[in-house]
């Protein structure tokens, strides 16, 4: 059995996604048994920028996950490039943390833009309005939290509430069509659950 142990930044992502991870796990992985644990919540800057901070946060991931387990770094890329600042922050956590497999994903922009890949999904639900013309690049806006709520029946995406219950909801296949960064998390799934 695979644990993981994931490293997030919001607290919405503490309760959406392991949610979703085990939605990918049983749609791309449904013979292999993972155990996904509950994540470590992180502050960005602080856990970017600080050695510290982002040593004892891996050394708690690995301790948590065991030997033969896997940790899951899942930030929001905000203006970074995903896969600069992902290679970055992966060869610091090699360096940490060299015994372990680790997995560094930046969400394009924010987690929410995984939701803007699979609003056509998500209509109707949660008082969410799907609008949004073809072709639409979900991970072009700056401020996917914003665009949902403009779009939620409420004028409000509470992220507490409504991030976990879209990732219980959004359709995966459409997702990974729509966001290059979830195809790299669902690459990682994938790359892991092998070994």
């Amino acid at each position: 059995m695979t644990v993981i142990a994931s490293i997030v930044e919001g607290d919405g992502e503490v309760a959406a996604l392991p949610i979703l991870l085990r939605r990918v796990g049983v749609w791309q992985s449904p013979d292999k048994n993972f155990n996904v644990l509950p994540p470590i919540r992180v502050r960005r800057d602080r856990f970017l920028n600080r050695d510290d901070e982002f040593r004892r946060m891996l050394l708690l991931a690995a301790a948590k996950c065991g030997e033969s387990g896997w940790i899951l770094v899942l930030l929001d890329a905000d203006d970074d490039c995903p896969s600069e600042l992902g290679a970055q922050v992966l060869e610091r956590a090699h360096g940490i943390v060299p015994h372990r497999r680790v997995s560094v994903v930046l969400a394009k922009r924010e987690y929410e833009a995984w939701f803007l890949a699979s609003a056509e999904s998500l209509h109707g639900h949660r008082g969410f309005v799907f609008d949004f013309p073809q072709h639409f690049d979900a991970e072009r806006p700056r401020d996917a939290k914003g665009w949902l709520g403009e779009r939620m029946a409420s004028g409000t995406y509470r992220e507490t509430t409504d991030q976990p219950a879209f990732s219980a909801l959004m359709d995966l296949q459409q997702t990974i069509e729509g966001s290059r960064s979830f195809r790299k998390l669902c690459s990682e799934w994938s790359k892991q659950m092998v070994l």
